[in-house]
């Protein structure tokens, strides 16, 4: 069977969080690490994402066979393995970098989007925040953000904040992991 090989671009707090999460996902291709949505000018550095002030928030890009896991199925995994709830934060984390964004690639995409947002409403008791708008200029970030997780195990943040991350996506997801 050939490929479908699709694009998605989402944020969930930390990218680091979000790339472990998915580079562990059945029919993903390749993760990338980077930053979208804001109105700096040029390519943004990660110090200046930090700061709040340029309005992007760091997301992943997400390359994946959609014969393999669906667009609807990727949202899903987000959904859940992430605090959708929560404005411009996800723990300790928090600024407008750490937002709950995704960003569609095309009108399916919207639709489909909007349409889980919906449904996985009803698993959330506090109003889901995440936003849900058109993919602006996605740019990658520096080298050291990307295969974080895997190279960094043994890490602070990679033990406390995206070690449960990874037990929620082995607990509500088994039957999507590579």
């Amino acid at each position: 069977m050939s490929k479908n090989i699709q694009i998605a671009t989402i944020g969930g707090g930390c990218f680091w969080c979000t790339e472990a999460v998915f580079q562990k996902v059945k029919g993903v291709e390749k993760v990338v690490s980077g930053y979208a949505g804001g109105n700096a000018p040029g390519k943004p550095t990660y110090r200046e994402i930090c700061s709040g002030l340029t309005g992007h928030a760091e997301v992943i890009q997400i390359t994946f066979d959609a014969n393999v896991l669906s667009y609807q199925d990727l949202l899903i995994i987000f959904m859940t393995t992430h605090d959708p709830t929560t404005l411009n934060q996800q723990g300790a984390d928090r600024g407008t970098q750490y937002r709950s964004v995704i960003y569609y690639h095309d009108e399916h995409q919207q639709k489909i989007a909007a349409e889980v947002l919906k449904q996985v409403q009803e698993v959330y008791s506090n109003k889901i925040v995440t936003e849900l708008s058109a993919l602006p200029t996605f740019y990658v970030a520096e080298k050291e953000h990307q295969n974080y997780y895997r190279d960094n195990t043994r890490q602070g943040y990679c033990t406390y904040v995206i070690e449960p991350k990874l037990a929620k996506l082995r607990k509500l997801h088994a039957d999507k992991l590579a």
